[in-house]
């Protein structure tokens, strides 16, 4: 198709911006988290609070978000989310304890869930070719997760205050592309009831793609969360090791996951990742030597990229036919999920080294058996079939068709 036929281009590239931004913020910090620990003098479980505070609030505030914008208009939201993002940030550079860091990564948080509840069905309804504004999405969140650890190392090494202040500086410019660029869909939508999100938990294949997604998502963050912790490096050898996880990422969305979906299915795609991700851990946990970690942590980005890439078109496949409603109810799990796991980390970590990895490894564990009983569900729901044809039967009769065809899941 040529994008020259996008009447709505320059807004469309200006949410994708903000998009990458917003994701290496997320990213930035991680370089500089064992720096910021001895900086300010706290240990490796204060120093998670950074990336749990964060996760937290930007669960809970996915709901009052996704509401806010049936309210007042998608525009509105994502601009004062941008807006929030960058005040915590530059603020967050002029810090002087955990407490206070903490608190601001929490308004951070809070920023990015108004920016993630809205961003997908903006650029969704602003595109004349989906499959396009979708890949330029996620195209957008890979990079930022392999370009902010670099920024978060060079900039680290300088001072740890100054990823957050250039962060904060990125957020203010992109609100300026954004308050010029952006533009409200034309088709307004009537607003979202708390009820009609949690109404959505009744949808059997939809629970279960929530209890797969819980527990791969507590394990990204042990990995994202702790890792740096793990490895033990300085500062720029440290943001580019992330930048290679990023990398591998990036690889699993833009290169493998969604081609490896129109082969075998989306849905046994992901259980290939989260079995790759359950070798992984054991891999993490049992490491010997730095290089051998590194392998593993780029390996694990590569197993993340492929269940990132599927995740959110099954839950919109599975979920409401309202995205703006399967949004909210899949982000609440999803982040909320994920929210106690640099934490809890950290705390096992004054144990053992190895531990995180090891209960990461249970939790996936639950995750893999809960896929292993219930996929044929998910496929039936989502249009696919799984190579357990015994199960395929009775998936034919306990779920319906998609509402939507497969391609159309955003």
């Amino acid at each position: 198709m040529d994008r020259r036929s996008e009447p709505n281009r320059s807004a469309i590239y200006a949410t994708t911006l903000v998009a990458f931004l917003a994701i290496a913020g997320i990213a930035v910090v991680d370089p500089i988290l064992p720096v910021i620990g001895d900086a300010i003098g706290v240990t490796a479980w204060q120093v998670e609070l950074l990336f749990t505070a964060y996760i937290a609030v930007m669960a809970v505030g996915m709901i009052p978000a996704t509401l806010a914008s049936g309210r007042f208009g998608f525009k509105p939201v994502l601009i004062t989310g941008v807006s929030v993002v960058g005040v915590a940030a530059i603020l967050a550079s002029l810090s002087n304890n955990i407490v206070q860091l903490s608190v601001l990564r929490g308004v951070w948080g809070l920023g990015n869930a108004m920016f993630f509840a809205t961003a997908m069905v903006v650029l969704v309804n602003l595109a004349v070719d989906r499959e396009w504004v979708v890949g330029l999405f996620e195209t957008a969140l890979g990079l930022g997760f392999a370009v902010g650890p670099l920024i978060g190392g060079l900039l680290g090494e300088v001072s740890w205050r100054l990823p957050f202040f250039v962060c904060g500086v990125f957020m203010v410019l992109a609100l300026g592309v954004a308050a010029r660029k952006l533009r409200e869909p034309t088709n307004r939508q009537p607003p979202v009831r708390v009820g009609q999100i949690f109404s959505t938990y009744r949808r059997p294949a939809f629970i279960a793609l929530c209890v797969v997604t819980a527990a791969y998502n507590f394990v990204f963050f042990v990995v994202l969360g702790y890792t740096p912790l793990f490895l033990g490096l300085d500062v720029i050898p440290l943001g580019l090791a992330f930048t290679g996880w990023g990398l591998g990422l990036a690889a699993g969305i833009l290169v493998v996951g969604h081609r490896l979906a129109h082969r075998i299915g989306a849905v046994q795609t992901v259980g290939i990742a989260i079995a790759g991700l359950l070798v992984c851990m054991v891999l993490f946990a049992t490491s010997t030597s730095t290089a051998e970690a590194l392998v593993v942590l780029v390996l694990s980005g590569l197993c993340m990229g492929l269940a990132n890439a599927n995740l959110t078109d099954l839950a919109l496949g599975l979920g409401s036919s309202d995205r703006r409603v399967a949004t909210g109810a899949f982000n609440l799990i999803r982040w909320g999920a994920a929210a106690p796991a640099p934490i809890i980390s950290g705390k096992l970590a004054e144990h053992s080294l190895s531990l995180p990895y090891w209960v990461g490894f249970g939790v996936l564990t639950v995750g893999v058996l809960v896929y292993l009983a219930f996929a044929h569900l998910m496929a039936a729901g989502y249009g696919e079939r799984v190579l357990w044809s015994r199960w395929n039967r009775t998936a034919a009769d306990t779920e319906h068709a998609p509402e939507e065809p497969v391609g159309e899941a955003y």
